[in-house]
């Protein structure tokens, strides 16, 4: 079975399990339009695709199409027989592998038995056992220009060790790149670093007024922007070099050292935090919020979950928060004041930068001439940081999200006693907010408020939580996910479908129960320790989040490159064992659905 060495779940299997498989295999051929398996019949095989096409159906809806290599249909296999129907889309080879020997080895090999998983935490670890080799390959095939350069700077030799440290401070920089010509009249390039200016002066007791020519040196080894990460490293071991000269067709580009290899083995975060913390003016900000967004693009390529992406991002985009409002906040407004994020960056869940979702809180009345020329500079700078303005104005700008926290508990009465259209978004924007700088008191004093103002008006949490509803699960009859060969329509929406609903119902549950986690995960652990969820559910629930979390990351990512929409997914861009896994995934959150109606709409558990 040499053909089948590399399909799932076929390449868990070792040697010895592979003979004795392939012994037990045989070839069937259908005609096109046969029934591979009809619906409600018994499942006696587990079919792997080897030309052809096959349909999978429930009832007359296309629920995927199987090509060469794909097997089906595992969870029959495990069930004994299935409510969809499996037809040969045209002539069709099949590779069937008897339903007791298959089910033998799964009972030998945990890996193998990982595919026929039933539940969903267990069929993800057996998932992210499979990619785990992609994803180890992912550091060796990032390139020289993904890492982080130090600037192109350039100085004459002639200039002096003085003018050297001079130049490096201002451009941010520990090696300059010296021109001159050599002993032979020649042009050459060297670089001088701020440990040679050092140990000049120190060691060498040369005066700081001697030109730089006399502590560079000149035997560099340059490297192309495209060539490989290894081979930076490789060329570094060979030549015994801290850094090498990056040079684009015959142009020196930057500047890479090893520090900024280990950055990005390890992800470049810490460097990204520092240049915040050390920065001294919006444009340093700007740059270092431009980094932020590179950060996410690497961390992925590296194969880091998208949660733990988004943790690092959110505390990223904090810190930088922060630090622009210690820069044009005006004294009043830092000493009365808390900075508040919202949304997607109040849950610690955004990856790919969205709109701005931001206020704040002020204990007490400020200059409104300040507070003005505040909101317009806060709101501004981070726009040009590239954070879109919020269509719904739920930023800084808007005096509605920057006010006293006597006129917040004010609107928060009001939306709870007689909600308009818009109450219900404007509670589940402030049930998400975390406080990133100024008086972070005043955010859990408004947090109690918004608990204290909701509990036990269960009319109010009924209608709160249908917006769970707002978007239907794409499943459909027998749990089938929905899909459509025809042009564009072929596609699920990650967002409605299945984030969104997750998301909301999770905070409404956490609305009702007093639980002040505001990220989706502690949220669902929470309710999990609470007993509101029950152990079983609450880690499949979360298994469910870290999937779509993901899913949608990598198809915002790849938006980003063709233009797509990244709340949009193929299921046949996916292997037969992640659309059984996203089936999964839809199926739990129609599970939530359920307890939130039962929850916040019966009255309780």
């Amino acid at each position: 079975m040499q053909e089948l060495d590399d399909v799932p779940p076929f390449d868990r299997l070792t040697p010895e399990e592979a003979r004795l498989f392939a012994a037990s295999l045989d070839i069937e051929f259908f005609p096109a339009g046969a029934a591979i398996i009809a619906p409600g019949a018994t499942v006696e095989a587990l079919f792997v695709v080897i030309k052809g096409a096959v349909e999978e159906r429930a009832g007359d809806a296309l629920v995927a199409i199987h090509g060469p290599r794909d097997a089906f249909d595992s969870r029959a296999l495990v069930e004994g027989s299935t409510d969809h129907g499996f037809i040969a889309r045209e002539e069709t080879l099949c590779h069937r592998a008897p339903r007791e020997d298959t089910l033998r080895l799964a009972r030998r090999n945990p890996r193998f038995a990982g595919y026929f998983y039933l539940d969903l935490s267990r069929k993800l670890a057996a998932l992210a056992e499979d990619e785990d080799d992609q994803r180890a390959g992912a550091l060796t095939r990032a390139r020289v220009r993904d890492a982080h350069l130090a600037p192109a700077v350039f100085i004459d030799g002639a200039d002096t060790i003085e003018h050297a440290g001079h130049t490096m401070r201002a451009n941010d920089t520990n090696a300059l790149f010296v021109r001159d010509r050599g002993p032979d009249g020649a042009e050459r390039v060297g670089i001088v670093t701020g440990m040679n200016l050092s140990k000049a002066c120190v060691l060498r007791r040369m005066p700081i007024s001697a030109p730089v020519r006399d502590c560079a040196h000149w035997d560099i080894v340059t490297i192309a922007p495209d060539a490989f990460i290894f081979d930076a490293m490789v060329q570094m071991t060979r030549h015994n070099k801290r850094r090498l000269a990056v040079v684009e067709h015959g142009v020196f580009v930057g500047l890479i050292d090893e520090i900024d290899l280990l950055g990005l083995l390890s992800s470049n975060s810490m460097v990204v935090a520092g240049r915040i913390a050390r920065a001294s003016g919006i444009d340093d900000l700007r740059a270092a919020s431009a980094e932020i967004a590179t950060s996410v693009r690497r961390l992925r390529r590296q194969g880091m979950a998208a949660g733990t992406i988004a943790e690092i991002a959110s505390d990223l985009n904090r810190r930088l928060f922060a630090q622009l409002f210690g820069e044009v906040a005006p004294a009043s407004i830092r000493a009365e004041g808390c900075l508040i994020v919202m949304g997607s960056e109040g849950r610690g869940e955004q990856t790919v930068r969205t709109d701005q979702d931001n206020g704040l809180i002020l204990a007490g009345p400020v200059d409104a001439a300040e507070l003005a020329a505040f909101r317009t500079e806060f709101s501004g700078a981070l726009e040009s940081f590239g954070f879109p303005r919020c269509p719904g104005a739920v930023m800084v700008s808007n005096p509605a999200w920057s006010r006293t926290l006597s006129d917040f508990r004010a609107a928060i009465r009001a939306d709870v006693a007689t909600p308009d259209a818009g109450a219900h978004i404007r509670i589940a924007i402030l049930v998400d907010a975390v406080a990133v700088a100024g008086r972070t008191e005043l955010m859990g004093l408004l947090r109690d408020e918004l608990f204290d103002a909701v509990a036990g008006n269960d009319v109010f949490l009924g209608h709160f939580s249908r917006a769970i509803d707002a978007f239907a699960t794409p499943l459909g009859l027998f749990q089938a996910l929905k899909a459509s060969d025809g042009p564009g329509r072929d596609q699920v929406d990650l967002k409605k479908g299945g984030i969104f609903p997750i998301v909301h119902g999770v905070r409404s549950l956490a609305l009702r129960h007093r639980i002040a986690a505001t990220g989706t995960l502690a949220r669902i652990a929470a309710l999990g320790e609470a007993g509101v969820l029950n152990d079983r559910f609450a880690e499949d629930l979360a298994s469910a989040f870290r999937v779509l979390m993901d899913l949608s990351l990598d198809t915002q990512l790849r938006a980003q490159i063709d233009g797509g929409s990244g709340a949009l997914l193929r299921p046949g861009d996916l292997t037969t064992l992640q659309r059984n896994v996203l089936r999964d995934v839809f199926v739990a959150v129609n599970r939530l659905r359920e307890v939130v109606r039962h929850s916040l709409r019966r009255g309780g558990f």
